[in-house]
C-alpha cells in the first residue's frame, strides 16, 4: 500500500510538474509575442520635449504618428518649463522630465493616458544640480536619476507610488577638468545610462573626459537607493573627447560614445561592466565641437550620430557584425542644430528634433544600406530637442 500511495504522490508531481513547464513555456511564448509586437507596431505616440524661453513653445507636445503612412496628428500639451530631456516609466503611465533653468532647475513628474495621449501634471522638485540635461530611470519605476551639466553632479530621486517624486534624496558631484579651458574647465555631467545587463549606472563627464560606472542595486523597492554611491569607477575617455550621449549595442556586446567636442564615435568592448576602447572614427569631418546624439539602429546593423553647427546633420556607420566596429558609409543634411533623434522601434523611420529650424523631420531608412531619404512630412514645433516614442 505505501508503495502505491507513493507512487500515486510520484505522479501527481509529475503532473503538475508537466502542467507548470507548459504553463511557463506559454508564458515566455506570449512574452516575445508581445515584445515582436511591440516592435511591429505601426502606431505610436511621439513625445516632444522643448526649449520654452524662445521659440514659442510651452511644454512638452504629444501627437500620434504612424511610422507607415508617415501620418501626424497633434493630440494635447502639457505645460512645462524648459523640459528639454524626457523618459518614460517601464510601464508607461508615466513621463518626467527635466526642467533645465539654471540654478532654478526642476524635475517633474507626468502621468500619461495611452488611451488618448493626455498627460497631466502630477508634481515637481528641485533638480539639486544646475542645468539637469538628461533623465534616466531602472528598470523597476523606482527611482530617478539625472545629469546635471552645469551642476557637475547626478542627482537621485524616489518615485512615490502615485508616480511622483520624492525631494532629491542625493546628489553626488564631481570635480573634474580637461584640455579645453573654455569646455572643460569644470565638470559637465551629460548623460546618465543602465548597462544592458540592468547591473551598473554609466555617467558621461563632457568636462573631464570621463565616463563614470556606478554598481546597480540588483533588488530595488520603493526608497531604496538604485546604485551604490560608494563604488564609483573612473574611466578615462580619449583625451579632448568631451564625452556627451552614447548608447549599447542591442547584443549588449558594444558601446558607443561620441564626443561632443572631438566629433568622434568611440567603440568601447562592454562586458559584464568592463568596458574596453577598441576604435575611435570621425563622425564630424568639420570639426565644428558640437556633436549632438547618438544611436544604433534596432538591428544592430548601423549606427547614426548627429553633428551641429557646421554642416548639420547625421554621420551614418556600419557595424561589422563580428567585431563591433565602425565604418563611415553616408552623411545625411538636416535642418539646423539636430540636438536629438530617435530611430522607430522596426527602424522604419528616423526623426530628427531641429531646434533652430523649429521642426521634428521624418526620414525613411533603408534597412540594407542604412541610408536616409527627407519625408518632407516635417513636424512645426517650437525648439525641439528630445523626441520619445510610446507604442499604441
Amino acid at each position: 500500500m505505501m508503495r502505491i500511495n507513493n507512487l500515486i504522490v510520484f505522479l501527481f508531481v509529475m503532473l503538475a510538474m508537466a502542467c507548470t513547464n507548459k504553463k511557463t513555456t506559454e508564458q515566455g511564448s506570449e512574452n516575445n509575442n508581445a515584445m515582436e509586437n511591440n516592435l511591429n507596431k505601426k502606431e505610436m505616440y511621439l513625445l516632444i520635449g522643448t526649449y520654452t524661453s524662445e521659440g514659442g513653445s510651452e511644454g512638452i507636445y504629444s501627437y500620434k504618428f504612424n511610422s507607415e503612412t508617415v501620418s501626424v496628428d497633434s493630440v494635447g500639451m502639457v505645460e512645462a518649463t524648459n523640459p528639454s530631456y524626457l523618459v518614460i516609466s517601464p510601464n508607461e503611465n508615466f513621463i518626467y522630465a527635466v526642467g533645465e533653468s539654471g540654478d532654478n532647475s526642476t524635475v517633474s513628474a507626468f502621468s500619461f493616458d495611452k488611451e488618448n495621449g493626455a498627460l497631466s501634471h502630477i508634481n515637481t522638485q528641485p533638480s539639486g544640480g544646475a542645468d539637469p540635461c538628461y533623465i534616466e530611470i531602472d528598470s523597476h519605476g523606482n527611482n530617478i536619476i539625472t545629469a546635471n551639466y552645469s551642476g557637475g553632479s547626478v542627482s537621485l530621486f524616489s518615485i512615490r507610488g502615485d508616480g511622483g517624486l520624492s525631494s532629491v534624496n542625493s546628489v553626488i558631484k564631481f570635480d573634474g577638468s580637461g584640455p579645453d579651458k573654455s569646455r572643460q574647465a569644470s565638470s559637465h555631467l551629460h548623460s546618465v545610462r543602465f548597462s544592458p545587463d540592468g547591473r551598473f549606472l554609466f555617467a558621461s563627464d563632457l568636462g573631464a573626459d570621463k565616463i563614470y560606472r556606478f554598481s546597480s542595486t540588483e533588488s530595488v523597492f520603493e526608497g531604496q537607493p538604485v546604485i551604490n554611491q560608494s563604488d564609483i569607477l573612473d574611466i578615462d575617455a580619449p583625451e579632448g573627447t568631451g564625452p556627451r550621449h552614447f548608447d549599447y549595442h542591442p547584443s549588449g556586446k558594444y558601446m558607443y560614445l561620441l564626443g561632443e567636442l572631438s566629433g568622434e564615435v568611440v567603440v568601447y568592448d562592454y562586458n559584464n561592466g568592463n568596458i574596453t576602447e577598441k576604435q575611435t572614427i570621425v563622425s564630424d569631418s568639420l570639426n565644428a565641437r558640437g556633436a549632438g546624439d547618438i544611436h544604433v539602429s534596432p538591428d544592430g546593423k548601423f549606427v547614426y550620430a548627429s553633428n551641429r553647427l557646421k554642416g548639420d546633420g547625421i554621420s551614418i556607420f556600419l557595424v561589422d557584425e563580428d567585431s563591433g566596429e565602425l565604418s563611415k558609409i553616408g552623411y545625411q543634411l538636416t535642418g539646423g542644430h539636430p540636438r536629438n533623434f530617435i530611430i522607430t522601434p522596426d527602424g522604419s523611420k528616423l526623426l530628427v528634433a531641429c531646434r533652430d529650424d523649429n521642426i521634428v523631420q521624418i526620414f525613411d531608412v533603408d534597412k540594407n544600406t542604412g541610408l536616409l531619404t527627407n519625408t518632407n512630412k516635417d513636424i512645426k514645433v517650437g525648439m525641439p530637442v528630445c523626441l520619445k516614442l510610446v507604442a499604441i
